[in-house]
């Protein structure tokens, strides 16, 4: 997390909402070693205090989690350089504006007999968003789901601390914020550059 507290003032219901939008992040586990990382869907409950996912058996991860172990799930949103031409202003600096959620934790495995609960609410959360009619696993031949299942396991991440960056130029004076806004929506480089522009121009409440 960035540590400047002008961009780390966003409300924990907003965190936990841009987190639970999202519902894709990566995963960290300390070890002996580097740590261990992994690209996850997850579903976090509406109040921010859990976060549903699976890992398939073959990941290190699996072998490191035999029981409760600290974790932390980082989420990653908008994103773009921004150069100090946009500003309009002399002695700026390049720097880089974005919005991050991470959830900290202790990651707990969960019984296998849950997993087709789990799978059925992952699925249903992502496709509710899809203009198309739902798919379940209902759909699938008898038998493919069960055998399935048996390459994935069930965890839990029950969420202590919920931390978010929003770096949206809130340290600088109003015109050289909107200015650089404009500069990220015309020419950025990064990812959901319309996003991110839109938030620098109104940045979200603060606690």
């Amino acid at each position: 997390m960035h540590p400047n507290q002008a961009f780390r003032r966003t409300t924990r219901t907003r965190n936990v909402a841009f987190a639970r939008d999202r519902g894709f992040g990566l995963l960290a586990l300390s070890t002996d070693g580097a740590p261990l990382i992994s690209h996850i869907p997850f579903l976090l409950s509406e109040d921010g205090a859990t976060a549903d996912l699976h890992l398939a058996r073959p990941n290190p991860m699996v072998r490191a989690l035999e029981g409760p172990h600290p974790a932390r799930l980082a989420v990653a949103g908008p994103h773009s350089y921004v150069s100090p031409d946009w500003y309009g202003a002399a002695d700026q600096v390049p720097t880089w504006n974005y919005v991050a959620v991470h959830l900290t934790g202790r990651l707990e495995p969960r019984p296998d007999e849950e997993l087709p609960a789990l799978l059925d609410r992952l699925s249903a959360h992502f496709e509710s968003a899809l203009p198309k009619p739902t798919w379940t696993m209902a759909k699938m031949t008898p038998g493919v789901a069960e055998r399935m299942f048996r390459a994935i396991k069930p965890y839990r991440l029950h969420v202590e601390e919920v931390e978010g960056t929003w770096k949206l130029a809130q340290n600088k004076d109003e015109a050289l914020r909107l200015a650089a806004a404009e500069g990220v929506a015309r020419d950025g480089l990064g990812e959901g550059l319309a996003e991110l522009a839109g938030l620098m121009r109104d940045p979200p409440e603060t606690a």
